[in-house]
């Protein structure tokens, strides 16, 4: 059971989002806010998913610090493709960071950039810090929820890797307060694994840092934040048992 359900999970969410994609191609001569609606029922399909399939539910803690409606920019832990995922159905107007290799997958990536989503190349130095900068005033000038992960990268539960200071320079261009959110996804949904681990995926999403904030401070206190958020979450009861999906 437990491999069969991960299967029947991978194979759902591969084939479906696969569909759902193509499907979606006639909205890239849609308003981009076509493609955005797709998104987010896309992802809240994903989450109905895994709660059918695999008995992953999910739980927002500090859902009060997002905004409803505007521009707003959060920094969140990254453990797991989940994170990739729910944002786009908790927010209104998702904008993520993400690395310029995605816009050459097909469709998704052409569904991305009709999103407008900030592809940041990340070999081009400073370059790539310009541009994050001005596309990142452009999506909170719009209205948007600028999401940022800042590590850069998936990191295991428990893990720890230097936080990149593109956060930083977005919270500078933008004046906006950044939202710190940490999760325990990796726990259920982990990196490179084909099991999914039944469970309450938890997302904590924590009070947001002052605007203004000098450089080293806000890098200091945004890690620190998130950090031991995670740590708690990893220290509770799903991290002590449970079993894989099945």
């Amino acid at each position: 059971m437990i491999w069969l359900r991960s299967a029947l999970f991978n194979l759902a969410f591969y084939l479906g989002s696969a569909a759902l994609a193509v499907l979606a191609l006639p909205l890239l001569l849609a308003p981009r806010r076509a493609v955005v609606a797709v998104m987010r029922l896309w992802s809240r399909a994903v989450l109905a998913l895994l709660r059918a399939v695999c008995g992953i539910r999910v739980r927002v803690v500090g859902a009060e610090h997002l905004p409803r409606t505007g521009a707003a920019l959060i920094a969140a832990k990254h453990q797991s493709a989940f994170d990739t995922i729910v944002w786009l159905g908790l927010l209104p107007d998702a904008a993520y960071v993400l690395k310029r290799e995605l816009l050459h997958l097909p469709v998704y990536g052409w569904l991305a950039r009709k999103a407008r989503m900030i592809a940041v190349d990340r070999r081009a130095g400073p370059a790539a810090m310009r541009h994050l900068i001005r596309a990142g005033r452009e999506a909170a000038a719009e209205g948007r929820q600028i999401v940022i992960f800042p590590e850069g990268t998936r990191v295991a539960p428990g893990a720890r890797v230097r936080y990149q200071p593109g956060i930083a320079a977005l919270a500078a261009a933008t004046g906006l307060p950044v939202i710190p959110a940490a999760t325990d996804s990796g726990l259920y949904w982990a990196r490179r694994a084909f099991l999914r681990r039944p469970g309450v995926i938890t997302l904590s999403i924590l009070p947001p840092l002052p605007p203004g904030l000098p450089r080293e401070a806000l890098m200091t206190r945004l890690e620190q934040a998130i950090e031991e958020e995670s740590q708690r979450l990893l220290a509770g009861p799903a991290a002590k048992g449970g079993e894989a999906c099945g």
